[in-house]
């Protein structure tokens, strides 16, 4: 029988085609980040600074100094409150946004526009200008003055403070989660809702029963994007407040910045965005969890 040669080529093996592929990408991802993480992981072990004196291993002294230091449980505090009190509001308004304007509305466009602008308006300069609202004679007390309330020192009392770099949060999300939740109902099918409309649902059933579990998925990716967002927050607290009054406005991304390049105890600050690091992994885990398919 005469021999049948088969011009074979190496891309007929799927692993090692798809292995040629993904390098590129996985040479990106272990250099920014994979490599950045065990770097950070390491350097938490360590003292010293990058000058001619170098690092030194110290163990787990940074994380005993974490568990002890009474700074560092008050920013957490201050984290954990500012993103429950970010992330519930923003996702609850958003759907509400989102719910509204998907029906046929006059302006509708228009409207989605104007909630969407927050969004890729620069968080520094949207910080600059909630300052101005909110100094002692500003705009907000102005208003307040007409009422006949007396003038508040929004970002220099400990109690006022955190709640105005909330509604900055909430008011720069807000627009994303509601393109987010208006692609979500767009995409359950408008049968579904005839069908219970003929069965003699009325509108607050139609949303639980319908709305709600057809978001499922988009629910669990705007929990989790908001929670990152919120946890990572900096910017509006080095405009605004500078962690002040009293810490009681310093998040645990500020205070990394503090300790790291004020006081240049890089060990200590990457401790603490190590335990940041996990507190995010910890909270998407259990989102997915609780929100995610079987």
């Amino acid at each position: 029988m005469p021999k049948i040669y088969t011009n074979k080529s190496w891309l007929d093996n799927d692993t090692f085609a798809a292995g040629i592929f993904l390098t590129p990408a996985l040479i990106l991802l272990g250099l920014f980040v994979i490599w950045p993480i065990a770097y950070l992981f390491y350097l938490s072990f360590t003292a010293g600074s990058f000058t001619s004196t170098g690092t030194y291993w110290v163990g787990g002294k940074n994380y005993w100094r974490l568990l002890f230091n009474s700074d560092f449980w008050q920013v957490i505090g201050n984290t954990i409150y500012f993103t429950v009190a970010t992330v519930i509001p923003s996702l609850i308004i958003s759907l509400g946004l989102a719910v509204l304007l998907n029906r046929s509305l006059a302006l509708r466009g228009i409207l989605r526009s104007a909630y969407f602008l927050p969004s890729i308006i620069s968080l520094v300069a949207a910080g600059l200008g909630f300052r101005w609202l909110f100094q002692n004679t500003g705009p907000i007390n102005a208003l307040l003055n007409l009422f006949g309330i007396a003038p508040i020192a929004w970002l220099g009392d400990t109690f006022w403070a955190m709640p105005v770099l909330i509604i900055l949060s909430i008011w720069k999300q807000l627009g994303f989660n509601m393109v987010v939740f208006l692609a979500g109902l767009q995409a359950i099918p408008p049968s579904r809702y005839e069908a219970a409309e003929l069965d003699g649902a009325d509108a607050w059933q139609q949303f639980w029963h319908i709305t709600l579990p057809g978001l499922r998925p988009t629910l669990i990716f705007s929990t989790v994007t908001t929670a990152i967002f919120t946890l990572r927050s900096f910017e509006q607290v080095y405009v605004m407040t500078g962690g002040g009054p009293l810490n009681s406005t310093n998040l645990l991304v500020y205070y990394i910045y503090q300790e790291a390049f004020g006081q240049f105890d890089f060990g200590y600050a990457a401790a603490a965005a190590t335990v940041l690091l996990a507190i995010a992994l910890v909270f998407v885990y259990l989102q997915l969890r609780t929100w995610g398919e079987e």
